[in-house]
């Protein structure tokens, strides 16, 4: 078995909002979810403290084989508000949050959750990969609509859209016909997509944050197929750095209008020894 990881920040100037780890048959990527200037959380934390913590806290509790994963995220949720309940206000809408792709091998088979839009891709033996992603974010984004085309990325017009758009979403965040993600409600855990699959079927788990799987899902550049080759053959940072020449080459967002310009981007690969 074999484990390679790669994150970097969308830009070198900021906190990367990723985070990453492994432990024997174990394997968790977190991705928080930054928000725009003006935006308030109710906390004194960054997103950034918000993933690392989660993701720590998330790997100690999922290590536990007898405790579901979903259990596990529990957990790590209601860990993480321990920690700043007495400083911070988590009934505020905008505390910070984060998506969550988590994979163990448990026995002879391969457990896998994921809550929100990061991804797990099952490279399976002699058959397509399965692709683990929830879009029911995407969906309520698509229900709200776009006002017209999206400004230039990094113009004013864009940052006070964006942000229009967050304030807009945290009614529907950790609801009933809305979007799920880990933040202060431990009962999201149980909104996760989970699953399993014998290690016998498997070559391969990747985990990506969402910006490290833009190349396929947002950009159209390359297949599951395509990226899982990447992976095997040059690790995960050769994907980051593919994804990296691919978003300079558009800085403004003209061709693949998005958020932002260059996101945090982590990938996690594992390789089964059979």
């Amino acid at each position: 078995m074999r484990v390679q990881i790669a994150s970097e920040p969308g830009r070198p100037d900021r906190d990367n909002e990723d985070f990453a780890a492994a432990a024997p048959g174990l394997f968790v990527v977190v991705d928080g979810a930054g928000t725009p200037a003006g935006v308030g959380s109710g906390c004194v934390h960054s997103v950034a403290w918000y993933a690392r913590n989660l993701g720590g806290l998330l790997l100690g509790a999922a290590t536990d084989v007898g405790v579901g994963l979903d259990e596990a995220l529990a957990v790590g949720i209601e860990r993480v508000n321990a920690l700043h309940a007495g400083t911070c206000d988590l009934g505020h809408p905008g505390s910070p949050s984060a998506t969550v792709a988590l994979a163990r091998v448990s026995g002879e088979r391969l457990d896998y959750l994921v809550l929100s839009d990061a991804v797990v891709v099952l490279d399976l033996v002699d058959q397509e990969p399965a692709v683990i992603t929830d879009d029911r974010l995407a969906e309520v984004i698509a229900r709200l609509g776009e006002p017209g085309e999206l400004p230039a990325v990094g113009s004013g017009e864009h940052s006070e859209r964006l942000r229009g758009r967050v304030e807009q979403l945290a009614a529907y965040r950790n609801q009933a016909g809305g979007f799920w993600v880990a933040s202060t409600k431990p009962e999201a855990a149980g909104q996760a997509l989970a699953g399993s699959t014998p290690l016998s079927e498997l070559g391969a788990v990747a985990l990506l944050s969402d910006g490290a799987s833009r190349l396929v899902d947002s950009f159209d550049l390359m297949s599951w197929p395509e990226l899982l080759a990447v992976l095997r053959k040059d690790g995960p940072a050769e994907l980051i750095t593919r994804t990296r020449e691919a978003e300079a080459s558009d800085p403004q967002g003209t061709r693949w209008p998005r958020g932002k310009a260059s996101d945090d981007a982590t990938a996690v690969l594992w390789v089964s020894g059979n």
